[in-house]
């Protein structure tokens, strides 16, 4: 078993605030696989009707474990009651320290009574990040991590797998979205979810998607929500304040996997005008990973002039775009950006930069730096 210490640290960093982890990400994603890891964890599969049973009685169940045991219920959502057992847990069992999983954030789940507010953090589970798959997966060839995505089983395969693709499409469908939004429009909603995928990293135009998809302008943002809310797409908010010529509405949306991007575009291979697109991806899960999500956006003006992302930190506006070559990098719409918000760091992020440098385009000081360095710069763990 590859072990992933990154996010068995993340984990432990939320029992250190919240007496529940709430383990959130596709299926596939490695959720159970990285539970099974934590060392003398109680397991339950919620799935199981033996270990169901095991949780009839919460309070007997929690009262029978050690004071400080680790208590992991996976797949919880299919409980009949889940807030109630992890209501009774975090108030009567303080000293418990509960790992809860699913496919989708907990509010997504119409069983889901209480919010559990004050007794739960949310952690996001991604694709295998690119520095996991340097550290802990012993994977260099970026062209793999891009091409067959961040899915272990996936990435680890000797070939993309496309059935596998698809069969995933289909089951995320049945198993997450009918569930638990009582979506029945199935052709509909993967059609959008496909159109999605091609689309990944562009602005959503909800009007233009719903022609395309032949479906209503209201049904596009309920689908795309649903979507959101279990993992499979990420809407990028832009940030703006500074001019009257700044994008401030439209978000750009990305899928949540590589190797979904390059299937729904129907590419067999990477090529040399792909790696750009896909390499954000990459890039934008480290930095959902460091800032858990806090502070993320894009800029992008009227003119078409754009930075891939800013991490807003307080008065502070860091800015990162993202280049597989150094020496392709236009610092003009950087320079434009500045104009608006001088205060901040400026980062270009390529994946071949191992130890961080700077370089200087006129007055713009730029750091030239690497995922793991985004990693120790935003977030800790």
């Amino acid at each position: 078993m590859i072990n992933r210490p990154y996010w068995l640290n993340r984990i432990r960093a939320v029992w250190k605030k919240r007496p529940i982890a709430w383990l959130a990400g596709v299926r596939r994603v490695g959720k159970t696989t990285l539970a099974r890891m934590l060392p003398d964890a109680v397991y339950l599969d919620c799935d199981l009707p033996s270990d169901e049973r095991r949780l009839e009685d919460p309070e007997m169940f929690f009262r029978a474990q050690p004071q400080n045991a680790v208590i992991v219920l996976d797949e919880v959502h299919r409980l009949s009651d889940p807030s109630r057992v992890l209501k009774i847990a975090a108030d009567a069992f303080p000293r418990l320290r509960i790992l809860a999983t699913g496919s989708s954030t907990l509010a997504a789940t119409r069983k889901f009574r209480d919010s559990l507010s004050g007794r739960k953090l949310v952690l996001t589970l991604f694709p295998v990040l690119w520095t996991e798959c340097e550290e802990d997966f012993g994977i260099l060839d970026l062209d793999r991590r891009l091409f067959h995505g961040g899915l272990p089983e996936l990435l680890l395969s000797p070939a993309r797998d496309d059935h596998f693709l698809s069969e995933w499409m289909d089951s995320f469908f049945a198993r997450d979205i009918q569930e638990l939004f009582a979506v029945r429009e199935r052709a509909g909603f993967l059609k959008l979810l496909r159109l999605m995928l091609r689309q990944s990293g562009g602005q959503a135009d909800y009007t233009a998607i719903s022609r395309e998809c032949d479906l209503s302008r209201p049904t596009v943002k309920a689908y795309l929500e649903a979507m959101s809310v279990a993992c499979a797409l990420y809407p990028l908010l832009p940030f703006h304040g500074g001019g009257r010529r700044e994008i401030v509405r439209r978000p750009k949306v990305y899928g949540f996997d590589t190797g979904f991007v390059a299937y729904a575009h129907g590419w067999t291979d990477i090529r040399e005008d792909d790696r750009g697109l896909l390499w954000e991806h990459l890039v934008l899960d480290v930095l959902r990973a460091a800032t858990w999500g806090e502070g993320l956006h894009f800029w992008r003006d009227k003119s078409g002039r754009e930075i891939d992302f800013v991490v807003r930190r307080g008065r502070e506006a860091d800015a990162l775009e993202c280049k597989i070559n150094v020496d392709r990098f236009d610092p003009k719409p950087l320079a434009v950006f500045r104009e608006l918000y001088p205060v901040g760091a400026n980062y270009l992020v390529c994946p071949s930069v191992s130890s961080p440098f700077t370089r200087r385009f006129g007055s713009l000081v730029v750091n030239v730096v690497g995922c793991r360095d985004l990693i120790k710069k935003f977030g800790s763990g």
